[in-house]
């Protein structure tokens, strides 16, 4: 027998307005069953609404350490093209390991500090 993962969890100071972020980085939804408030302690994005997916929850704490997991997302355009993308979303540049030759990638930081890392898309690395 194995496990399956249902859902990656996220503590975090406002579990809509991450979700909200999250939700326009990867196309994910809400589940339209059980849609998401600003008032709900926990907040759900996945695609298609369905699992797996993504779950915020508001804790009273900040983000003080480094994330020991963290997601590393692939785009559909280019690498730098999503890093720019990103950054208009409230996304932060953290450490740039981009390199002259194309390789390499980008480690981000979500609008409450949570570390992820964005990779060259699959074009880029002859996919």
């Amino acid at each position: 027998m194995v496990s399956s993962i249902n859902q990656v969890t996220f503590d975090s100071r406002d579990g809509y307005a991450l979700a909200q972020f999250w939700a326009e980085v990867t196309g994910y939804i809400e589940d339209p069953r059980y849609p998401n408030a600003p008032e709900d302690e926990e907040n759900f994005i996945g695609p298609d609404g369905g699992h797996p997916g993504l779950l915020f929850i508001n804790v009273p704490e900040g983000k003080t350490i480094k994330n020991r997991l963290h997601l590393d997302i692939s785009p559909d355009t280019t690498r730098n093209e999503e890093v720019e993308r990103l950054l208009g979303l409230g996304a932060t540049i953290f450490e740039d390991h981009r390199k002259e030759d194309g390789s390499g990638w980008v480690t981000m930081l979500d609008p409450e500090g949570n570390e992820f890392c964005v990779e060259r898309s699959k074009a880029e690395r002859g996919e």
